[in-house]
């Protein structure tokens, strides 16, 4: 262990330590402390300035309230200047640098020299010097924004980094502007840290236009594109798989000879010889006990991704302590049965953390991915408006801010070995407090944004972009000449001759149709990847047939089976360059991915426009009549994203329509969404309109009504979409010998609406049937019938008729699904009755 021996007498422990500050607490003390906090045992390094602080007892069994639904951990009494108060955990004082220097010699193979030459910070005074100015700058702009949302100028949730600010001093000292950073909601000082502005951060916190996202974020989202400091994001853990994805863009940059240019887009420059970019996420002690942590050490592992996991250790999952509700704190030895290394450090020790966590981040540039845990305590509550009643917090927070501040123990290091004099710390701290002062005039004085900005950030592309005038990129064929072998290239040339043959016979599926798009667009655009379950051997539907044999791993990866991951590191590579496909074996998997889902719809308004999200969602799903595939494989993820923002979403129930939406698709800048019928993606067949993309925002009129049955009003405007196309178009035999007609609108785009196609037929027909393949509570269909009646109500002869899925789950019998899922029969009879007047 590199830690204090658990049988080293209470005796021999209390005279190594020197002055009146004595921490004693028993072997009892110790056991149970084992698990609650991220080392074994320890004893205490006092400060220069010493307290009157000692360890009393072990909570008895008694001072825990009874009848635990958890296993509830006991905390520490301490006397603090003669008052007692409860620590839940002690402190890691013992967590000297001779032990994480161990640390790195058993865990990353360093040599005692190679270890030795960290210790070069010791003695640098200039670095010295810039360490505490950061951790000063860092206190004090924290302290600001406290005192700006006290004043409300700041609005909304704020999360302090008080007491932590040794994690941004490592940042400053060992990170890169070139590396991609991704943290949380708690992320002002990791950004000051990475070179953002402190101005910018704190006119974002005040909503100003000045912001780093122009007022669209907000204290949970700061965002630079200059600095790649990548977020700011507000979901618990769901940076994590964003992270995997910015670091495989690394890989990918290296393998296809790209850089990003100044103006913002991949160039035909290879990145240096010596490029060591990583990517670094910050994730607290409690986000990590997240399954997302799990399947980025796999990530990370699998493709050896220079990615470095940052744990910031405060023992509290939001303000509940931690140990009461996860099992193993020790984050930093998880990556074990991945083969990633961890390090654990003291966060108290600025110093201690710069060295050790520099060694782990040059490991991480020129090995591959490892974890640093940082044991903090944070000084503030999870935000200010939290009440803190949870156990313990209160009494913590006091204590700690008098013996774990690592600026305090950096000052009194520092001057007692006589590095510095307190005037020089003085006058330093002045130097960077004038800066805040500064940041926060420059917010102050920054003006609003305007109103017209919120809709000018719903896309990144307007609805009615034709995709057909969007250039490829210069260097495509010394890109694919370089990453794609003459074999390669004549297979796949063959599979797509033998695609496009069917496609002029009118022979081709709607998932080779799919397939067929996604080679056109991944041969003319190398930034385009695409990921999935199963992709080597095509998936369901052959979609990505033939991706990873041409394209190779780079940029064709096979998955884990967890659609969030995937589209989440999919994220990732968009914000950086690239222009990933995700398909999703079946649409209903996407559950697993509504938060990365919303991110994605959310990330282009939220940055203010710095980062466009060209992302597309596609796969076969929906609900067809007769469909035997039970209520979980027959939920409409369609009619759930509709209510996502930045979202564009379509559906095709025919070839030609999914050939040209899939090129459109991958070709625009924002998050898209393309859903075909799971029951037609190899029965339907037709021909496609070769090279050409399709708009995103125009419905399909596939039959028009007879001229006879408008003038006689017996004509209706049916809107549909997937199974419902099918349904409708076999319906229209009978409906006409009944004497009626319809208008079938195919509606290719969920969002945006097409409401000028719409309109245009119920001027016509001045009646309107949804044939809709979700509920009949929040379904796709109850906002159409809703926006038809707020925006056309005067066209309608008659009420809107819905023939929706019920709100029970879909049977797997096909004598109960009938009961639930609408038909062409349900839309015949439909017909008869709002003709008749019935309606």
């Amino acid at each position: 262990s590199f830690f204090v021996d658990c049988d080293t007498s209470i005796k021999d422990k209390q005279s190594a330590l020197p002055h009146k500050s004595k921490m004693i607490f028993s072997r009892c003390a110790v056991a149970l402390s084992i698990g609650a906090i991220s080392a074994s045992a320890f004893v205490t390094q006092p400060s220069v300035k010493p307290r009157n602080v000692g360890f009393v007892r072990p909570l008895s069994a008694a001072d825990v309230a009874p009848l635990h639904m958890t296993a509830t951990l006991e905390g520490i009494e301490v006397n603090v200047d003669g008052t007692s108060v409860r620590v839940m955990r002690p402190p890691v004082n013992s967590l000297t640098w001779s032990k994480i220097a161990e640390q790195l010699k058993a865990n990353f193979g360093y040599t005692a020299s190679e270890v030795d030459s960290y210790n070069v910070l010791d003695t640098d005074k200039a670095a010295l010097l810039k360490l505490y100015k950061h951790l000063q700058l860092c206190r004090g702009f924290e302290n600001a924004c406290n005192q700006q949302y006290m004043q409300g100028k700041i609005r909304g949730f704020m999360h302090l980094d008080n007491g932590q600010e040794s994690v941004p001093g490592l940042v400053d000292y060992a990170i890169k502007k070139g590396d991609k950073k991704y943290s949380y909601y708690r992320e002002h000082c990791h950004a000051l840290a990475s070179g953002v502005d402190a101005g910018a951060i704190m006119a974002e916190l005040m909503m100003k236009d000045g912001g780093t996202c122009r007022g669209a974020g907000g204290s949970m989202h700061i965002f630079d594109k200059e600095t790649n400091f990548q977020g700011g994001w507000a979901l618990v853990a769901e940076q994590l798989p964003y992270a995997c994805g910015a670091a495989k863009s690394i890989l990918q940059d290296r393998a296809l000879g790209l850089t990003m240019g100044a103006n913002g887009e991949l160039t035909d420059v290879a990145p240096p010889e010596d490029d060591d970019r990583i990517a670094i996420v910050f994730v607290g002690e409690g986000g990590a006990q997240n399954g997302r942590t799990a399947e980025l050490l796999n990530s990370a592992a699998k493709d050896n991704l220079p990615l470095l996991l940052i744990v910031i250790d405060n023992g509290r999952a939001i303000n509940t302590f931690t140990p009461d509700i996860a099992q193993n704190g020790n984050v930093f030895e998880q990556g074990k049965h991945y083969g990633v290394p961890g390090l654990l450090v003291n966060g108290n020790n600025p110093v201690d953390v710069a060295k050790g966590g520099k060694a782990v981040i040059d490991y991480v540039r020129k090995k591959g991915p490892a974890i640093l845990q940082v044991h903090t305590y944070r000084f503030m509550g999870h935000s200010p408006a939290d009440p803190e009643h949870e156990r313990g917090r209160k009494e913590e927070k006091t204590w700690a801010r008098a013996e774990q501040d690592p600026i305090k123990f950096f000052e009194e290091m520092q001057i007692g070995s006589g590095m510095f004099t307190e005037e020089e710390l003085q006058n330093a701290r002045k130097e960077v407090l004038a800066e805040v002062k500064k940041a926060v005039k420059f917010a102050e004085e920054s003006p609003m944004p305007p109103e017209t900005l919120a809709k000018e950030l719903e896309f990144p592309d307007v609805p009615d972009t034709d995709y057909n005038l969007k250039q490829a990129p210069a260097y495509t064929a010394a890109v694919n000449e370089r990453t794609i072998s003459p074999a390669q290239m004549e297979v796949v040339n063959s599979h797509i001759a033998a695609l496009t043959a069917k496609a002029k016979a009118g022979e081709i599926s709607i998932g080779d149709a799919i397939n067929l798009a996604i080679h056109e667009e991944m041969l003319r655009d190398p930034r385009t990847t695409i990921h999935a379950e199963d992709l080597q051997a095509g998936s369901s539907y052959d979609i990505p047939k033939l991706t990873q044999q041409t394209y190779g791993q780079i940029r064709a990866a096979d998955e884990i089976i967890d659609e969030g991951h995937f589209i989440g590191k999919a994220l990732g590579e968009a914000m950086n360059g690239y222009r990933p496909i995700v398909e999703l074996m079946n649409t209903n998997f996407g559950i697993y991915g509504m938060a990365e889902i919303s991110s994605a719809g959310n990330t282009y308004a939220t940055t203010g426009g710095k980062f466009d999200m060209p992302m597309t969602i596609l796969g076969a799903g929906g609900t067809a009549p007769n469909q035997s595939l039970g209520a979980e494989h027959s939920q409409p993820l369609h009619a759930y994203v509709m209510g996502i923002p930045g979202l564009k979403i379509c559906t095709a129930a025919s070839p030609e329509a999914a050939y040209g939406i899939t090129k459109s698709m991958i070709r625009d800048n924002g998050p898209c969404m393309l859903f075909a019928p799971v029951k037609m993606m190899k029965e339907a067949k037709g021909p496609v309109n070769l090279g050409q993309c399709a708009s995103l925002n125009k419905s399909a009129l596939l039959h028009e009504a007879s001229a006879q049955s408008v003038s006689s009003r017996t004509a209706v405007t049916v809107l549909t979409y997937l199974h419902g196309v099918k349904e409708s178009l076999n319906s229209i035999d009978a409906v006409t010998e009944e004497g009626f007609d319809m208008d079938v609108i195919e509606l290719r785009a969920l969002k945006p609406l097409d409401m000028a196609t719409i309109k245009k037929s119920l001027e016509r027909t001045n009646k309107l049937i949804i044939l809709d393949e979700s509920t009949k509570s929040g379904g796709v269909g109850a906002t159409i019938s809703a926006q038809v009646s707020e925006e056309l109500f005067d066209l309608l002869d008659a009420p809107v008729k819905r023939l929706c899925m019920d709100d029970a789950p879909v049977p797997y019998a096909s004598s109960m699904e009938k009961a639930v899922v609408k038909r062409g029969a349900d839309l015949i009879q439909a017909v008869f009755d709002i003709c008749t007047g019935q309606i």
